[in-house]
């Protein structure tokens, strides 16, 4: 009789996946980052590559996208539409303006001085604006982005009126103006990437499933015990502190601020941004803000004028096409293939 063990079928079979850890869960989570560390290491070298207008026409999409990605944070986390966003970018653009004019323009501290001023505007006018809800609530918005508009127009003496605050210094780093389009880019370049950080932590954290929660079903959301008023709330302050951030990071670029940066036409070509990317993504709207820069400041001058024009073409058609914005071709792509392969089967 042979002395060879027989090994039983149970045995030799290899143990069953956790059924909390899908096969494939690890590649999935590896290549989005990979993918991210590639489009940075590509940004961080346009200098090294591109003109000088295509890196400072580059260093106005960042700061628009940070723009676009702030407002995302009400928009499509917490479901409040907002026609008023451009106030608190305006904001944070004149107080980086006038802080590095009469203080410094030294590092960061402009840009910072510009987010925290962005907060305090949205925590003044916003405990009014979050107690509304639906057509009120964008009315109201609406009215907030027209009263700093026009205390930007008024205030002459300290904004520079319909001239604009001019003049604003070079931002310095290390004692040393940033002066040439490519350095300029750089700075812009990483303070944005700490904001789309920042955002994207918040939207991942449990502050922002909560956020999302009372974006679906507020009621619900109460009944749980949460406070709707207080975490809308937060979620505009928030809002309006990387809003004032990205003006910051405009007046560090253009080093020109005018009162059109805080109107209704900023805020309405942000939300453009916001719907041609896709609300809630986060990431959608960087892909819109680059649509919308690159055809008002690069096609545009090209087109005798009728950028906007083409601009309002662009939204029509992606309202019909892509509803959900160019983030919803990725969702329909992973619908169509599905966790398992082509055939669209589920784990």
């Amino acid at each position: 009789m042979s002395d060879v063990a027989i090994v039983p079928a149970a045995e030799s079979a290899p143990p069953p996946a956790s059924p909390g850890r899908p096969p494939g869960r690890g590649p999935r989570r590896v290549v989005p980052a990979v993918l991210a560390l590639l489009i940075l290491l590509v940004l961080a070298a346009v200098p090294l590559f591109v003109d000088p207008f295509g890196t400072s026409t580059l260093s106005r999409v960042l700061v628009f996208a940070l723009f676009a990605v702030s407002l995302d944070l009400l928009v499509g986390v917490t479901g409040l539409p907002s026609l008023g966003h451009a106030a608190y970018f305006g904001v944070g653009a004149y107080t980086a303006g006038l802080i590095s004019l009469h203080v410094t323009s030294e590092g960061v501290v402009p840009v910072l001085a510009a987010a925290g001023a962005g907060a305090v505007a949205a925590a003044t006018t916003g405990w009014l604006a979050v107690r509304s809800s639906g057509v009120f609530f964008l009315m109201l918005t609406l009215a907030i982005g027209e009263l700093v508009f026009q205390l930007a127009q008024s205030l002459s003496s300290v904004t520079g009126g319909s001239n604009g605050l001019f003049g604003i210094p070079a931002v310095r780093v290390g004692g040393a103006a940033l002066t040439l389009p490519g350095y300029v880019y750089w700075f812009v370049l990483v303070v944005a990437v700490l904001g789309f950080g920042m955002m994207w932590l918040i939207s991942r954290s449990p502050f922002g499933a909560v956020l999302r929660g009372i974006r679906d079903n507020e009621p619900r959301m109460r009944s749980l015990g949460y406070s709707p008023f207080r975490y809308k709330l937060a979620a505009f302050v928030l809002a309006g502190g990387f809003a004032g951030l990205a003006g910051g990071l405009f007046a560090a670029q253009v080093r020109l601020v005018t009162p059109s940066e805080a109107g209704t036409a900023a805020s309405s070509l942000v939300l453009l941004a916001v719907i041609l990317g896709g609300a809630g993504t986060l990431w959608g709207p960087v892909l819109g803000a680059a649509v919308v820069v690159w055809v008002r400041d690069a096609l545009g001058p090209n087109l005798d004028g009728h950028g906007p024009l083409v601009l309002g073409l662009v939204f029509v058609i992606a309202v019909y096409v892509l509803p959900r914005g160019f983030a919803g071709l990725a969702g329909l792509r992973a619908r169509r293939t599905g966790p398992t392969g082509p055939t669209g089967g589920t784990a």
